[in-house]
């Protein structure tokens, strides 16, 4: 008899020979997957002999998850903020550092809210679950994204208060908003050598890198945003850990008011925010 457990432990030595990180997660994340059950009741299954049709989805899972296939790509979800949203290989994962940003959203009153490069749309659907009377409008230039963000707005209740536009940056924006957010592609192009498998191969390279310095994004924000905020409006962007000092100079010199960087949990820079000049 082949147990789910054994089972488990073998694709976790497998992986971790493929120098997957943290390959127990994993193994347990996608037996769960091909057993439709939750992966807190894996355990539970672990002793009992593995239904060969299972056995069998679990077996592809792991073989793509040895070539670095991200495994909420192949569950076709993650979480963030503690909602699950659906994602493909058209959008970037979702990732808890983002999270900082909204946590600096919803720190101030919005009711218009603006999600440049939504990707999955988990900032924008996110700022609009938590708060009900807001509104709000995403743009991509990837029409899949598109798809992908408008599905997620669906799937937890926001649709209605949520426009999703295939935009490059501001070209297809009308009107005023409270709240400019954005995790833009902020690698530079010679980043993109040293990146883990996961990113530089099964994630949308146009969301990743500008092909450039990763300070693309940061300018045409900076130049562009305050034609579309309100008096008291802010913005808000994610950038990497490296880039607080040169983000904030960009802002600085196109005259925004007050420029501040925030941290994530792990200490890293993470968020600057500018609020439109006096």
């Amino acid at each position: 008899m082949t147990t789910a457990g054994a089972v488990m432990a073998a694709a976790a030595a497998r992986l971790r020979a493929a120098g997957v990180p943290d390959p127990a997660r994993d193994a347990r994340l996608l037996l769960a997957h091909a057993a439709s059950v939750d992966a807190g009741r894996i355990t539970l299954i672990a002793p009992e002999e593995i239904a060969p049709e299972i056995a069998e989805r679990f077996e592809r899972l792991v073989s793509l998850r040895a070539v670095r296939v991200p495994v909420s790509q192949l569950v076709g979800a993650r979480a963030f903020f503690g909602r699950e949203f659906k994602v493909s290989r058209e959008v970037l994962d979702p990732r808890p550092e983002t999270e900082t940003l909204i946590e600096l959203a919803l720190s101030e009153r919005f009711e218009r809210v603006l999600d440049l490069g939504t990707g999955s749309g988990c900032i924008l659907v996110t700022l609009l679950a938590e708060r009900a009377e807001a509104t709000g409008i995403g743009v991509d230039l990837s029409e899949g994204a598109c798809l992908q963000a408008s599905a997620n707005a669906v799937v937890h209740g926001v649709a209605a208060r949520a426009e999703i536009l295939q935009s490059d940056w501001f070209a297809a924006v009308e009107g005023r908003f409270d709240l400019i957010v954005a995790n833009p592609p902020y690698l530079a192009a010679e980043e993109m050598g040293h990146v883990a498998p996961e990113l530089r191969d099964h994630e949308p390279r146009m969301a990743l890198t500008d092909e450039a310095d990763g300070l693309s994004a940061y300018r045409i924000i900076a130049d562009e945003a305050q034609g579309y905020l309100t008096a008291a409006g802010r913005v808000l962007v994610e950038i990497g850990w490296q880039q607080g000092d040169a983000v904030q100079e960009i802002f600085r010199r196109a005259g925004w008011g007050a420029v501040t960087l925030a941290q994530d949990l792990g200490g890293r820079a993470r968020v600057v925010s500018a609020s439109m000049p006096a």
